[in-house]
């Protein structure tokens, strides 16, 4: 195949992780490998900032700027949540031509991915020969093909400590404070709230997951069923809830908090339930709400999603100079134990605007907690070397199960 030259440009959409930056790392430097790519673009703010001709020119910073975004959170080059209007499309691929790009990277979730899927189709349309490319990234882990997503594992992380230490006050001070309740990101799927589940015996008492529908009444009396048994109860609820006609139970949805796609702004389901059970139970309780927090904090990141996120991006420019585009870059899990994980490609087609839920089979039963095979699947991702936390041995007294848990 006859070598692609040109410029290449990098890109990060949606909300900034804890490792989208390692992302952008093993792009800036696999493409310094070859010289097939002159100059190296990175997009100021996304999509939206290279539609203003804004762009960093990422050759002028050193190598050990470049190797520092694998210790530093959030989106170094700025990020967006924009939708493509009337024109966009055209206007990108006049830019793309006048700086003589060829390789065009962008990092985030299906959004994303449906804005690469049209560039990519839009150049096939006007000959011009690009190669884009899709790099995962989102901490919801609602990418459809792909095993997981980078960002979620490190996300995933960070509510596991935080339930290890909200549970440890809650039961220090479980006569003032009786109930209280985690309110965790996801979007519409459950996989982050899940996740507080690794957290063992400090895990939360109930998990409330989007992908079963919410009953208000069901609810109190999980909540009061608990009580009972336990006499103090963390719970973990995700922010988008929903009840059995598709309304959220709690939500953001005046224009200032739509998103460009039309997405609700989510928020508030943890003042609700707090409200819900002081009023029907009588019983003190109060919310955490971490919020962007559980994205990018880089205070808990783990080492397998750091790894596997700046993976990601060496190989989406590997594969591209081999020839390869219109691709998303997965995660392809091996094994479990020792988990082993390697990367593939999947056409933009089957992930852009993709929303991929939790399976039945990682959630209990009874719709409040999760089962072993998501134990299983999420536990290789948040890394090894929690916090050592102890716990006094003659404490807690053996008490009733809440139910038969994995």
């Amino acid at each position: 195949m006859t070598k692609l030259k040109g410029n290449l440009v990098v890109g990060q959409s949606g909300g900034p992780t804890a490792v989208i930056n390692h992302s952008v790392c093993g792009v800036v430097q696999e493409a310094m490998h070859y010289g097939e790519i002159h100059e190296i673009y990175g997009m100021h703010h996304g999509i939206q900032g290279f539609l203003q001709d804004d762009l960093f020119d990422l050759r002028k910073e050193t190598p050990a700027i470049i190797e520092g975004l694998r210790r530093t959170p959030s989106a170094a080059l700025g990020s967006c949540r924009y939708k493509l209007q009337k024109g966009d499309i055209e206007k990108i691929l006049h830019l793309c031509q006048a700086y003589n790009i060829r390789y065009f990277l962008y990092a985030g979730g299906g959004d994303t991915m449906d804005t690469v899927h049209q560039l990519s189709q839009a150049a096939a349309g006007h000959n011009y020969e690009i190669r884009c490319v899709g790099v995962p990234k989102t901490i919801d882990n609602d990418l459809g093909v792909t095993d997981h997503c980078p960002g979620f594992g490190s996300a995933a992380r960070f509510e596991v400590v935080t339930c290890m230490e909200i549970v440890r006050d809650t039961l220090a001070l479980r006569y003032t404070e009786t109930v209280k309740i985690l309110e965790t990101m996801g979007r519409n799927t459950g996989w982050l709230t899940a996740s507080t589940a690794l957290a063992g015996d400090y895990a939360p008492d109930l998990i409330y997951l989007p992908e079963r529908a919410f009953d208000l009444d069901r609810f109190v009396g999980d909540v009061e069923r608990v009580y009972r048994l336990k006499g103090n109860v963390v719970i973990a609820a995700c922010e988008n809830l929903k009840y059995a006609n598709g309304a959220y139970v709690a939500i953001n949805e005046d224009a200032l908090n739509v998103d460009a796609f039309g997405h609700p702004e989510p928020g508030g389901i943890g003042h609700f339930l707090t409200n819900l059970v002081i009023k029907e139970l009588r019983l003190k309780t109060r919310y955490e709400k971490p919020g962007t927090m559980q994205r990018c904090s880089g205070r808990n990141v783990s080492p397998v999603d750091s790894q596997e996120a700046y993976q990601v991006g060496k190989d989406a420019v590997s594969w591209a100079v081999q020839g390869h585009h219109g691709f998303m870059v997965t995660l392809e899990r091996q094994t479990d134990a020792p988990y082993r994980c390697t990367t593939g490609m999947a056409p933009l087609e089957q992930v852009a605007n993709v929303e991929k839920g939790m399976p039945e089979a990682y959630i209990h039963p009874d719709g409040t907690f999760v089962t072993d095979d998501f134990l299983a699947f999420a536990r290789p991702l948040i890394g090894q070397d929690l916090p050592d936390y102890i716990t006094l041995a003659g404490y807690p007294v053996e008490k009733p199960r809440i139910r038969s848990r994995p």
